[in-house]
């Protein structure tokens, strides 16, 4: 039988990659490490699923007491022929007292197969290699959840010697199953002392099968008989999929019960897509926690609040009654929305709801792409009443799962719009803008302004109704990125606007859209301007038009968000469908979502909107508040830039130009 022992690799001549560049490839995450555990792990296994397969993966966190039984076999297996203790904290683990584990497994995947050492592996089967040897690898499974790999990291970070052992049953290409059982540690890089001088070594270290040039997993019988002898469950004879042993793990200063709990917390909330059965369909996964032999229940998401809600919003995307979400410009489909509201009360926040910043009230709609893991609840705005509450569920469109992956960090927690060029930043960025018109559509947070109705004194009335508007927001990455805008929709808009319509009026009071970011929002309010002597003079259109012919605005589509002179911009597109000269003159106000009010002068420490200009097709801009614009079918635009955490109001208004 083969004697596993250590191997400690060197930097070899050509360079390669220290274990500190390795640890640190997951960054500094928001999340804690037994929440990414669970996200990372659970994409891996369900990116590893039997395609063909109709069974759910088997997804399973177990947590022991290492026995006295097999305590002395840990210490015989991984102490034999270790690094010393300085390079190695491993040893010190072992020696001291009790040893705890936490075992990650999958069942009903299919193993970790291919090649087992690097060289070899130039083919499409390399999930050893990938997860034992290299680092970085694109990823190969069509929609699947992971990217580029990193996140196989957390498990080194969560244990605190940085040591794993990988078990594992893959498939051979003959047909025949294989098992393969490998020790790895990740901890920090040094130098030794030798006789022929001082040596560098990388930190990473392999056990296993060191009778070749390189280190092999034991195979079969000794990798299912060693792993019996650690006490880690053996494979059954055709079972497939892998088990991902963390030594003395990280708990977040947990007590292990508390842990578990935790962790099957962390599992509904992360992971409840895969729980639900939709139709006749069985749920995609199935999920257990246990710590020292006692089960640790999951919440079933169709029974508990707020995840109920999830699910039923949920089903209403996947339904008639869900939202095809589009990108106008480029024009793209982005995904579907589903959203759901009712009146709740306040739920009793955990742990894991608190890591994801959900408490008390649920306004929040959960991102995912289309291999159906969660990537982050977005958080809307507030309802009015603390006894309503919404969920909403975005799933991006299979065209789209390229771009919203190269969005997300390692961590997979967040959609990250400055990473990209362009169009995907402007994808990703419209995503946030479609998803919160139709959350503001929803709860009609749309601002009603009336004419002469100047006087709400917003600078004393911000604190008041600070929660009815959202702030900056970050989503991920430990950075917060934020950028203003919503867009409200005009009731009115085409060849029919000739008269001005009132503010305030009802076809007023829709609001269509905000980013994720800042909740400001934006109305287009069209009008007309009568002047002294601004009758049309002239016959066939002298001055304007014919004679009695009143100039209009006729705009053109939405409002949107678009980046000009290294800043965001509201853009509204308009016509003047009559012919001549008009004077065109902006009117800015901000208001107060569900407010009667609006004001013009700037309150006491915020800032107001303000007109950039006015911009012809050709992109040529006129700097000014009013301007002299030619009408006819040319395509004008007003360019905005608005004030921070408010609804901006537009309104343009034209008048004739009287010609001498």
């Amino acid at each position: 039988m083969t004697r596993p022992r250590w191997f400690s690799q060197p930097f070899p001549p050509e360079g390669a990659s220290a274990a500190e560049g390795v640890r640190n490839q997951l960054g500094r995450p928001e999340l804690d490490l037994l929440t990414i555990l669970v996200r990372e792990s659970a994409q891996n296994s369900w990116d590893a699923r039997v395609e063909r397969s109709q069974e759910p993966v088997d997804y399973r966190i177990a947590m022991w007491t290492v026995s006295p039984a097999h305590i002395g076999a840990w210490r015989d297996l991984l102490l034999d022929n270790a690094p010393p203790s300085r390079n190695f904290p491993l040893r010190d683990t072992l020696r001291n007292g009790t040893v705890r584990v936490m075992a990650v497994s999958d069942r009903g995947t299919q193993g970790l197969g291919g090649p087992t050492r690097a060289d070899h592996a130039v083919g499409q089967e390399r999930d050893f290699v990938s997860f034992v040897r290299n680092m970085g690898e694109p990823r190969d499974v069509t929609l699947g959840g992971g990217t580029y790999g990193f996140g196989k990291g957390i498990f080194y970070l969560l244990s605190r010697p940085g040591t794993i052992l990988v078990y594992s049953r893959c498939r051979l290409p003959s047909g025949r199953c294989e098992s393969r059982l490998i020790g790895c540690t990740l901890w920090r890089s040094y130098i030794t002392n030798e006789p022929g001088g001082n040596r560098r070594f990388t930190g990473r270290h392999w056990w296993g099968d060191a009778s070749g040039d390189v280190i092999e997993p034991l195979l079969d019988e000794e990798a299912d008989s060693t792993a019996q002898r650690l006490g880690i469950r053996r494979f059954a004879p055709d079972e497939t999929g892998t088990t991902i042993v963390v030594i003395d793990p990280e708990l977040e200063e947990l007590a292990p019960q508390e842990a578990a709990e935790y962790l099957a917390d962390t599992i509904a909330w992360h992971l409840w897509p895969k729980m639900i059965s939709v139709g006749t369909n069985t749920p995609a996964m199935r999920f257990s926690v246990s710590c020292d032999g006692i089960e640790q229940p999951v919440p079933d998401p169709r029974v508990t609040r707020p995840l109920d809600m999830f699910a039923e919003a949920y089903e209403a995307m996947i339904g008639p009654k869900g939202m095809n979400l589009e990108c106008k410009k480029p024009k793209r489909l982005l995904g579907r929305l589903g959203v759901t509201k009712r009146i709740m009360l306040p739920f009793g926040h955990s742990r894991a709801s608190r890591m994801l910043g959900i408490e008390d009230i649920v306004h929040h709609v959960c991102l995912m792409r289309p291999a159906e893991l969660v990537v982050t609840y977005l958080p809307g705005p507030k309802p009015p009443s603390e006894n309503q509450g919404y969920a909403g569920v975005f799933r991006a469109d299979q065209s789209m799962d390229d771009v919203y992956a190269k969005a997300e960090p390692p961590t997979h927690d967040a959609w990250n719009p400055q990473s990209l060029g362009r169009p995907e930043s402007t994808f990703v960025q419209t995503t946030f803008r479609r998803i919160n018109d139709s959350l503001s559509s929803l709860l009609s947070l749309g601002g009603v302004a009336r004419p002469g109705a100047g006087t709400v004194p917003l600078g004393a009335a911000s604190s008041m109704f600070s929660g009815l508007v959202g702030g900056a927001w970050g989503i991920g990455g430990a950075t917060a990125y934020s950028k203003p805008g919503s867009t409200r929709k005009r009731a009115s808009n085409g060849a029919n606007d000739q008269e001005p319509a009132s503010a305030g009026s009802p076809q007023d009071q829709s609001r269509a859209g905000s980013t994720a970011f800042e909740d400001t929002g934006i109305r287009g309010d069209i009008g007309s301007e009568d002047r002294p002597n601004s009758a049309f003079e002239g016959a066939n259109g002298a001055g304007g038009g014919a004679r009695g012919v009143r100039p209009r605005v006729q705009y053109i589509g939405d409002p949107y968000f678009d980046d000009r002179f290294d800043a965001t911009v509201l853009v509204q597109e308009f016509r003047l469908p009559v012919s001549g000269p008009q004077r065109v003159r902006i009117e800015l106000s901000v208001t107060l979502p569900g407010s009667a009010g609006r004001e013009t002068d700037p309150p006491l420490g915020a800032s107001m909107p303000s007109m950039i200009g006015w911009e012809d097709a050709d992109g040529a801009v006129i700097h000014a508040d009013s301007a002299v614009l030619n009408g006819g079918e040319s395509l004008w635009r007003a360019l905005v830039r608005p004030a921070p955490d408010t609804m901006t109001e537009i309104g343009i208004k034209v008048g004739a130009v009287k010609v001498p």
